[in-house]
């Protein structure tokens, strides 16, 4: 994955040089590992940005030196790059390329049995985000044949500098630096062994120019297409079929054939074929037309700037610390009082799930009996009885949660909750947060989920998912929603304010 994203932060990376083969870089650095986990506050997991996938545990975090200010760190499992010599050799050839669309690796830490490698920061997160995860944003298309030129010359750089195999290029390879352009990963380049495929004149869905088509398919789609599917999903269809439906028409058809015609081509591509990078550059330069405007502007993201001033609230750092017993202290203080917004919104949509009481105040009574022995068969009074024994067993399960007898609580809880046709989300996110106690993460992340679907923006459900995302081992999804949360939380504060 890549080697940089984005967390909250209130700090700004130093100016990148834009320079392809500058001359005076700095040396490559020789990092000790308690520089290291002093600058990543001993590997914490708030400071995790990306984590490779399969089985391997490599783990991207941001970091701060004192002297060099935001870096990336990638840790590697104890069992890569078993030949120090070898990794620092390695270190050194990827830490001499210098390329104003490459991440510069700033340099490595080779300690024992630890490996570790030190890029600089990317503050503005990966194609991945910003082109399949931005709901309220569709990335325009201009951008996007920004990134696909800057990636190839970044591509074409590194094959002129001798590096014919890229591990695992994906849009989570590529992000954006401070000023919103398109920079392609160091770390992809340090592979312990060159297990690419020999020249067989076959297709090689690992090679280079097979994952940078898929990335072409990825910005004409608009979707995360896996590479193993790439071909198919190009293949007997049209341009027409695959643009992505977002960009409403804001696109020419022109430069969208060009681009589908080379994709194709790289995903045909054959070992035996050599890789011709610099046609790929050319044939992208010319479709290069806005030119002009600043890139953060066309991404509409802000420049120089993340989640500044955003600290972790009380509940953001007990879910941060994964600390149970201060978020059922923080969730019983807060009783009911979130679902008020709810309610708000819902009110007119929830008639039927209101207690009897509010309904007699509505003058909605009548109707409701008349449905509920139409429907229902019950009387009246059975009905109103029914009602009651299930508002007890809800306060039953608040009693229970209350003692941290967690196992009652569920048992309450879910007979509440199969009972309504509606639940506001704090019985979610109580009930999510019992199955924590009770060692059952999985529970716990789906209750966090349908909180969230009941009350979109509300942090809580993110932070209980963030949790228990931890709990399950997804390092980077937690992170990930931890950092969401935040920024939730970040802009109620704000609208309070406002108000």
């Amino acid at each position: 994955m890549g080697c940089c994203h984005s967390l909250s932060s209130g700090e700004v990376p130093q100016q990148r040089a834009h320079q392809n083969h500058g001359e005076g870089d700095p040396p490559l650095t020789k990092f000790s590992f308690s520089d290291l986990n002093v600058a990543t506050e001993n590997f914490s997991l708030k400071n995790v940005v990306s984590e490779s996938g399969g089985e391997s545990s490599n783990i991207v975090y941001k970091g701060r030196l004192q002297n060099r200010g935001l870096i990336a760190v990638k840790k590697f499992n104890n069992m890569a790059w078993t030949d120090p010599k070898t990794f620092v050799e390695k270190a050194h050839r990827v830490g001499g390329i210098k390329h104003k669309r490459l991440v510069h690796l700033i340099g490595y830490c080779c300690e024992g049995n630890e490996r570790l490698l030190v890029a600089e920061f990317m503050p503005n997160d990966t194609l991945a985000k910003h082109l399949f995860r931005r709901k309220n944003h569709t990335m325009e298309w201009e951008v996007r044949l920004k990134v696909a030129y800057s990636i190839a010359e970044a591509l074409d750089c590194c094959s002129s500098a001798g590096f014919a195999s890229y591990n695992n290029l994906s849009a989570y390879s590529i992000m954006f630096d401070e000023n919103g352009d398109a920079c392609l990963s160091c770390f992809g380049l340090m592979k312990e062994t060159n297990n690419d495929r020999k020249a067989t004149g076959s297709v090689n869905p690992e090679s280079v120019m097979f994952r940078f088509g898929t990335i072409l398919v990825d910005l004409l789609t608009g979707k995360p297409i896996p590479p193993s599917h790439a071909h198919e999903t190009i293949h007997g269809k049209n341009v027409a079929e695959l643009i992505d439906p977002n960009l409403k028409g804001k696109f020419s058809a022109d430069e969208a054939t060009i681009v589908f015609k080379l994709a194709f081509k790289c995903l045909k591509y054959e070992d035996r074929e050599s890789r011709d990078t610099k046609h790929i550059v050319r044939t992208l330069e010319t479709l290069q037309t806005k030119t002009d405007a600043p890139s953060y502007a066309m991404l509409e993201m802000a420049h120089h700037r993340e989640l500044s001033g955003n600290k972790l609230s009380p509940l953001g750092k007990a879910s941060l610390r994964m600390d149970l017993t201060a978020i059922h202290k923080i969730l019983v203080i807060a009783e009911y009082e979130d679902d008020k917004e709810v309610v708000e919104v819902t009110n007119t949509h929830q008639v039927m799930n209101d207690s009897a009481a509010n309904l007699a105040s509505k003058g909605l009574l009548f109707y409701l009996y008349g449905f509920v022995c139409l429907c229902a068969k019950f009387s009246f009074e059975e009905w109103m009885e029914e009602a009651k024994y299930i508002q007890e067993v809800r306060k039953h399960g608040d009693q229970a949660f209350l003692e941290q007898d967690f196992e009652t609580a569920i048992n309450c809880y879910s007979q509440f909750i199969d009972s309504r046709r509606t639940v506001y989300p704090s019985v979610y996110a109580r009930r999510s947060l019992c199955y924590l106690f009770c060692n059952q993460p999985d529970r716990a992340l789906h209750d966090g989920m349908i909180a969230q679907e009941v009350f979109p923006d509300w942090p809580t459900a993110f932070y209980l998912q963030s949790v228990a995302l931890s709990k399950l081992n997804m390092i980077t999804d937690s992170a990930d929603t931890l950092k969401e949360a935040t920024l939730l939380e970040a802009k109620r504060q704000r609208r309070k304010q406002d108000s």
